[in-house]
């Protein structure tokens, strides 16, 4: 007799009730099982669903990398179903399922917690869910995969909805076969909110929306199919004022919030308006200056004007080639990269100033061969090396797609595969490298031959294919890069456009129409899907000019409206009913507090006078505490989240007490020393000037009193003995300008 054979027959004269586990009380399931139909159960339509809806083929659970728990592995939510059927019959000489004695199986006693399990108790006595897997155990444990009925479809009943604040919903999801059946599947599928804020959705649909107006979406999957549930909670006041509508924007953005019911705030003040632009086009305060003449000016398109004479600015190449070789991992490891570098950093800056098609200089970055001296461009293949790694950055950054989980399984909220990660990552199959008399730097090039990747799992060889499309039969003489290239910025690709209006909204509004701003699939909808399609159409149809897409966001009313809320729309966090204020950069603030205390950082192998939104690379977040501190990327991911924007302990310590904002105050030549050796101006003429340079605007009377009887207090020193009246202005000055650097107007752009 077999081993297993006698195990069963012991269990069932009842010697080895408990023999699996320590605990011999446990006993087998004495509940009611419900009763359900006792017709042929389906392993991969059935029972695969069952073991994801109980979190069993979770990633914290027995999908887990390696051996899964307790040496008990499934493929991450049941995508792999003929390899969950041999985990789960013949894995470990079958013992997690006895047909012999259905009841005893392991499978179902740790699952309703009658042995001891890591898990804890993930399915019911009493549910239809565990009927089944027992009455599947009773039919023999058969796999179905060959004749299974194939899912094509799920959907999601309703589709969209409006719901009241606290107000519930119920959904119903259906499953659509190949063989035309339809099946109710609520109880099987996998329900969750991309807001938990806004709404939360039980496990069997039920839908509960809390306070906050807007609209949310909730996912339904099963299987590897995915349906949306589309919902709008209206605040529902009334809306009978918006600001002007000045272009299509403003349009689309107030008919939202005419529809939710949020009343939007004012249209901002001069000062405001030019402090926030400057900041989000240019990277810095505007000068004293440049302040007095805007609000000075009276005509009607000063704000357009200004918007232009930022454009034409240095700094706003400046700035944004920061933002962009943080993205693309303009990184220094080693002091030779130095020339890489720079080299790439100013080909960034260059295209930027020169207003190069965004399709252009995509299709420059990933088709780039040649030297990094003669084509600057193929820095970017010395930090991204690996055909995957290349695939998972541009679909990231260029498309906004995560690809990285289909590299071992298909993509647990999307329709992408293993083979469609592959085909993609096939396009950089081809690409060689030489070393060149250049230490660390290689020549790229086409290395002819055909162009393939080899799916690790299956063993299945794949041709060049962009995402949704066909595989391509490309030539062996010709460069695969450049078929993608010509796929980027086709009327054809879905991504590119949406991918990029998507970021730079985020950039100016401080949140994205789809949040993140690198995550663009079915199941994770935007805010305002009419103002997304309109903005991708507007960009495609100027030929992918980046300057007039910045020009026709900040021209709006939409950007422009206060930050101030009114008492109707302090919950919304999403339908832009006013500005939402964000912390400045690091970079941004550095350059802010030397320009209000007219100090300069120096950076080493740089000019003085270099600004910290000049940096070519992270190498220099080493040589300035100040970055470390608040948060400069290292230029290690594609993603934005790499930039802290949060405030900690140590960021408020460091404006307080650090050496180098000290050393700023008080540095020969600086705003506080001249401010208090200029006796035959006015005090307050002074300080006036302190508060445009800090905040674009005039003091307020009260704060005006008070920093002139601060300027003018005597000072004393250690000892107590009176200070002489020049040093006593000098230092209060200083005081001065440290309280504002430390106060919340000058800390956020609002």
């Amino acid at each position: 007799m077999s081993l297993r054979n006698l195990f069963v027959c012991l269990t069932l004269c009842g010697w080895l009730a408990s023999s699996t586990v320590a605990n011999d009380s446990a006993k087998p399931p004495t509940t009611p099982v419900a009763s359900i139909p006792d017709q042929p159960v389906s392993f991969v339509n059935d029972v695969v669903p069952i073991l994801t809806k109980a979190g069993c083929n979770a990633g914290v659970c027995h999908a887990k990398a390696g051996n899964g728990q307790n040496g008990f592995q499934l493929s991450l939510l049941g995508f792999e179903p003929q390899e969950d059927y041999e985990h789960l019959v013949k894995e470990g000489r079958g013992r997690r399922i006895f047909p012999a004695a259905p009841e005893h199986s392991l499978l179902l006693r740790k699952a309703c917690g009658s042995l001891p399990h890591g898990g804890g108790v993930r399915i019911d006595e009493a549910s239809s869910e565990y009927a089944l897997l027992l009455n599947w155990i009773k039919q023999g444990a058969v796999y179905d995969g060959p004749t299974a009925a194939q899912l094509v479809t799920i959907e999601v009943l309703p589709a969209r909805g409006s719901m009241k604040s606290g107000g519930t919903e119920q959904l119903q999801a259906f499953a659509n076969y190949a063989d035309g059946t339809r099946r109710n599947i609520t109880g099987m599928a996998l329900f969750e909110s991309n807001d938990k804020a806004m709404a939360e959705v039980t496990a069997t649909g039920l839908v509960k929306s809390a306070n906050i107006p807007g609209k949310v979406a909730i996912m339904v999957r099963y299987q590897a199919k995915t349906a949306v549930f589309n919902a709008a909670i209206p605040l529902g006041a009334a809306v009978d004022q918006l600001p002007p509508e000045k272009n299509f924007i403003d349009q689309l953005v107030f008919a939202n919030l005419k529809e939710l019911g949020i009343p939007p705030s004012p249209v901002c003040d001069d000062a405001t308006f030019i402090r926030r632009v400057s900041l989000d086009i240019a990277g810095r305060l505007p000068t004293m200056e440049e302040s007095q003449a805007f609000l000075a000016d009276s005509s009607a398109d000063k704000r357009d004007q200004l918007v232009d004479s930022l454009l034409r600015s240095p700094e706003y190449a400046d700035y944004f080639a920061n933002k962009w070789t943080s993205l693309l991992k303009n990184r220094r490891d080693d002091a030779s990269d130095i020339i890489s570098n720079f080299a790439f950093y100013s080909w960034v800056r260059d295209s930027l100033l020169a207003n190069k098609p965004y399709d252009q200089f995509v299709r420059e970055l990933l088709a780039a061969t040649g030297t990094v001296i003669d084509n600057p461009p193929v820095a970017w293949y010395k930090r991204v090396k690996e055909p995957k790694q290349q695939l998972e950055d541009i679909a990231q950054l260029f498309l906004g797609v995560r690809m990285q989980c289909a590299q071992c399984h298909h993509h647990p909220f999307e329709r992408w595969s293993q083979d469609d990660y592959y085909s993609l990552s096939a396009f950089f199959s081809q690409v060689g490298r030489k070393p060149t008399s250049t230490r660390g730097e290689d020549m790229i090039f086409h290395r002819r031959g055909v162009a393939v990747a080899t799916n690790v799992k299956t063993g299945r060889s794949l041709k060049p294919a962009a995402l949704g499309d066909d595989e391509l039969a490309i030539p062996p003489d010709e460069d695969p890069r450049l078929k993608l290239a010509d796929w980027m910025g086709s009327q054809a690709n879905p991504f590119f456009a949406k991918s990029l209006v998507n970021r730079y909204w985020k950039h100016f509004f401080h949140r994205g129409l789809i949040e993140p701003e690198d995550d663009i699939r079915d199941t994770n909808p935007p805010s305002n899907p009419e103002l997304l399609a309109a903005l991708e159409k507007y960009f495609v149809e100027n030929h992918f000019d980046l300057k007039a897409l910045v020009r026709v966001i900040v021209q709006s009313n939409a950007y422009q409206l206060s930050e101030v809320p009114n008492d109707l729309n302090k919950v919304d966090m999403q339908n832009y009913s006013r500005y939402y204020p964000r912390r400045l950069q690091a970079e941004v603030l550095l350059d802010a507090v030397d320009d209000l205390t007219g100090a300069r950082t120096d950076f080493p192998n740089l000019p003085r006078g270099t600004r910290a939104i000049a940096l070519p690379d992270n190498s220099y977040n080493n040589a300035s505490p100040f970055l470390k501190v608040f948060g400069r990327p290292s230029n290690q991911s594609v993603c934005e989240c790499e930039r802290v924007q949060s405030s900690s302990l140590a960021q408020s310590l460091h404006l307080m007490n650090a050496a180098d904002v000290k050393g700023k105050l008080g540095v020969a030549g600086g705003r506080a020393q001249r401010l208090a050796s200029e006796t035959t101006r006015p005090i307050e003429e002074r300080i006036g000037e302190l508060y445009l340079a800090a905040f674009a605007r005039k003091p307020k009377p009260e704060e005006l009193a008070t920093a002139v009887a601060y300027i003018n207090e005597p000072r004393t020193d250690t000892a107590g003995k009176p200070v002489a009246a020049a040093t006593a202005t000098q230092e209060n000055f200083k005081d001065l300008i440290w309280a504002l650097i430390n106060t919340k107007e000058f800390l956020f752009n609002h």
